[in-house]
């Protein structure tokens, strides 16, 4: 909660790192809710305004990038109900901009990465897509008959609702014409406004729940577990996007769409080929004029570069393609009275203000609650109990508040003061020198730290555990069944006192027992996690693991590491990612008594699996460095397609590093490589290893 909506510009690395975990964690949990459940808990607005602060925070600290961060995740994994189907290529999402200034920063940002003049700039076409507001399916056809259709799933692998898909009409069993012996055909699934109408009339009339929206309606018809349900449904299907094909089927997106429409396909009939940039935003506001006159739901508009082969060439960064971008319709905002200021601690001490509402409608959700930030934000906006205040719901399940709405000639409560003690514990609460957050130094004698600390051990990038969240824990600590991380396996001792518990019963208890009880072995990246050391997040914690390999190789050197300018210390600095801050915090860890008797009772319940090295890729494991002027692509470009293959790109030359690639003037880094006797490869020799067309 203390990181909550910390504006981007202030956050220190630490809060950083935290409100990475939090956006992680919270994201999953709403895709989830969204592609599995078919149950959104928030607005398409707010859902993409926190991957937005995500990408900002990673913008801004990149080397705090998570294995689990949504920059590189989509959807949720599928549900067990459905049988499973792996993509043949990933069916990844797409990066959201929400102005013409970040369109713009979209098409530079592709243009730097081909290394495009100016006039082959000014040249690019793009197609312009409605983005409707349905459910995504990959269709997959051999020798023109439809054999199987997928949801995205998370992106690798999706729902096989076949049988479903086949119900629909929009869809074509056999492709007309000629067309590859394999192909894979994105498209989305939706129902219009209408048809959504008279499905719900049908629900009330038969007294069962209404839909709450037509993309829930087109999901929960599409994921019926009876086809004859589906058929029922008046679902539709528009085509825009190819995944895996034996053979090519057109240079240029446009060509694509008109060959989908040859094949049988609906095409949405408002796609436009644009021919430069400067297209995009007309487009973009004729749609926002048509958008309540269509019959389906839209919420923004996709570009995407027309040119296949600079499609292939840009590819993918994380989870969405360089070469298109989703542009969003705003978010929606609403004004109402601040009732109170709540003072909340969270798992690191820190004290956040909380606002508590006159609830308000926002975009179709009752809003109490909205987050302060920090006392700095509170005095910028001068926000004081009493105001009104206007709110968005653009970043949170907890809204943030934009400032407040003057009332002339009304008296105003006296500005807000953050207390200088815990409201939980009692101890000092001070704000260290250079940061915006005051922390509790009550350290684990603080209820409200143990409890976040647990929560957070048991989270889903974590340990994992299911059946054990925040209200559990809350429970099972208050009870003292759980006061640290090892009573966690104790609790199937308790399983028939769980059982007995108000909300439990014996299936429950069973199944929470079963839950722990498969989480006993752990990743060692995952275990470097869930201990919640401060400045560590995901991401570094598999730098962490992937460098020492063992949790036992790990914690001997950091405990030799405790000696300033021993060989431990220096090599934990050394790490790539792990700054002088982030190692002070690991090493003080492991200083702490406390900590290490609470480590030394966890490993008495659990197994922390060693670390495997990852990667299959042509040159995976293999560190390399680019030096001098590349004439074929750009810098860029080549640590792309590096990456691809499963190398690791450092801009530094060291014994540890297996090629040097060297362009025009590469200057130091080639005399370098000389001298320590590494591998080098000229422009040429780069392109033959990565597979690359000469030129």
């Amino acid at each position: 909660m203390e990181t909550t909506q910390i504006p981007v510009e202030a956050l220190t690395e630490e809060q950083a790192s935290a409100e990475l975990a939090r956006l992680a964690a919270l994201i999953a949990r709403l895709n989830v809710a969204y592609h599995q459940k078919d149950a959104p808990e928030v607005s398409d607005a707010e859902f993409d305004a926190l991957r937005r602060r995500n990408e900002e925070i990673e913008t801004r600290f990149p080397t705090l990038i998570r294995e689990d961060s949504p920059s590189v995740q989509v959807g949720a994994a599928p549900d067990g109900a459905f049988g499973k189907h792996r993509h043949l290529v990933p069916m990844l999402s797409l990066d959201n901009v929400f102005d013409a200034a970040e369109f713009e920063v979209f098409v530079g940002r592709a243009v730097r990465f081909l290394g495009l003049s100016e006039e082959q700039a000014a040249a690019l076409q793009f197609v312009g897509e409605p983005k409707i507001d349905g459910l995504s399916i990959s269709l997959t056809y051999e020798k023109g008959r439809f054999v199987r259709g997928t949801t995205r799933g998370d992106g690798t692998i999706g729902e096989d609702v076949t049988a479903n898909l086949k119900t629909l009409r929009d869809l074509p069993l056999r492709l007309k014409g000629e067309a590859p012996e394999l192909i894979e055909i994105r498209g989305e699934v939706f129902i219009g406004k209408a048809a959504f109408l008279a499905i719900n009339e049908t629900q009330n009339a038969a007294g069962e729940r209404p839909f709450a929206n037509p993309r829930n309606a087109a999901a929960g018809s599409l994921r019926q577990l009876d086809p004859k349900v589906t058929a029922k449904r008046p679902l539709s299907l528009f085509a825009y996007a190819m995944g895996a094909s034996s053979a090519p089927v057109a240079t240029s997106h446009w060509e694509y769409l008109e060959r989908l429409k040859a094949w049988g396909f609906t095409v949405n009939p408002l796609s436009t080929l644009l021919a430069g940039k400067a297209e995009a935003e007309p487009f973009f506001e004729r749609m926002v004029r048509e958008r309540a006159t269509l019959d389906y739901d839209i919420d923004g508009v996709v570009y995407k570069i027309d040119d296949l082969a600079l499609q292939d060439r840009l590819g993918f960064a994380g989870r969405a393609p360089r070469w298109a971008v989703a542009w969003k319709f705003p978010a929606e905002q609403a004004v109402t009275r601040l009732l109170s200021i709540e003072i909340q601690v969270g798992r690191t001490g820190a004290l956040t203000p909380v606002a508590h509402l006159e609830p308000v409608n926002v975009g179709g959700v009752l809003v109490a609650r909205a987050t302060l930030h920090n006392e700095d934000e509170i005095a910028r906006k001068d926000v004081r109990v009493g105001d009104l205040v206007q709110v968005q719901r653009a970043g949170d399940v907890i809204p943030q508040i934009l400032g407040v709405v003057p009332e002339p000639g009304r008296e105003r409560a006296a500005p807000f003061v953050m207390p200088d003690h815990c409201p939980v514990c009692g101890a000092m609460a001070k704000r260290p020198e250079g940061e915006a957050v005051r922390r509790c130094e009550g350290g684990l004698t603080c209820p409200a730290q143990v409890v976040e600390r647990l929560i957070h051990f048991v989270s889903r990038t974590a340990f994992d555990i299911d059946g054990l969240g925040e209200r559990s824990i809350r429970e099972f600590h208050d009870a003292r069944l759980v006061r640290a991380p090892g009573d966690i396996f104790r609790l199937p001792e308790h399983e028939a006192e769980i059982a007995t518990r108000e909300g439990w019963g014996k299936t429950s208890a069973r199944k929470l027992v079963k839950a722990i009880e498969e989480r006993r072995i752990i990743p060692f990246s995952r275990f470097i996690y869930a201990l919640g050391i401060r400045r560590v997040g995901e991401s570094n914690a598999k730098l962490l693991a992937r460098h020492y390999g063992s949790y036992a190789n790990w914690a001997a050197q950091m405990r030799a590491a405790a000696v300033i300018g021993s060989e431990a210390r220096q090599e934990l600095g050394e790490i790539t990612g792990i700054g002088g801050a982030i190692a002070d915090e690991i090493v003080a860890f492991f200083a702490e008594p406390h900590n290490r008797a609470t480590l030394d009772d966890l490993l008495g319940q659990i197994t922390v699996e060693d670390e495997q090295a990852g990667g299959d890729g042509k040159l995976s494991g293999k560190v390399i460095v680019f030096t001098g002027s590349l004439s074929t692509m750009t810098r860029p470009e080549a640590k792309a397609v590096a990456e691809r293959l499963g190398a690791k790109v450092t801009d530094s030359v060291s014994k540890k590093t297996d090629l040097v690639v060297l362009g025009e003037d590469a200057g130091s880094k080639a005399k370098k490589a000389a001298e320590l006797g590494i591998d080098t490869l000229d422009e040429a020799g780069w392109r033959e290893l990565a597979g690359l067309p000469a030129v």
